[in-house]
């Protein structure tokens, strides 16, 4: 079984493709500014970032930063669950959805603000919180 490799955000940004460096770090400032006490914890081995109420990835993180080569993945762990009025979520999980954020004007997007705010707010009516 392979172990889990943590570490730090500036580590993930060293192992991603240049020009997605400052789209996951506006990202990851968006999310902490919808929720300044985010637990974050950084994936190195899942080339991940996962924010939540607590440390648990598959019960407390709501969303995820996940650099890839041409976009950056915005990953909600109980995507399913979230209303998308404007569509922009992808994928057919039984659970995860996403969204490939291409651009730093795409982030900034009113639309990715409010998901992260029914993330939040799912996993914290889902835990009790």
């Amino acid at each position: 079984m392979a172990t889990t490799h943590f570490g730090r955000f500036d580590e993930l940004m060293s192992q991603s493709e240049l020009a997605m460096r400052p789209i996951a770090s506006r990202l990851r400032e968006i999310v902490l500014r919808v929720h300044p006490a985010a637990v974050e914890v950084v994936r190195l081995g899942e080339r991940a970032a996962t924010y939540g109420v607590g440390p648990r990835k598959m019960s407390e993180a709501y969303c995820y930063v996940s650099p890839q080569r041409r976009w950056v993945n915005l990953g909600f762990f109980y995507g399913v669950l979230l209303a998308d009025p404007e569509g922009i979520l992808e994928g057919t999980g039984a659970r995860l959805r996403h969204v490939k954020v291409r651009t730093i004007e795409a982030a900034d997007a009113a639309a990715i603000t409010a998901m992260l705010e029914a993330a939040l707010a799912e996993r914290g009516c889902a835990l009790g919180c």
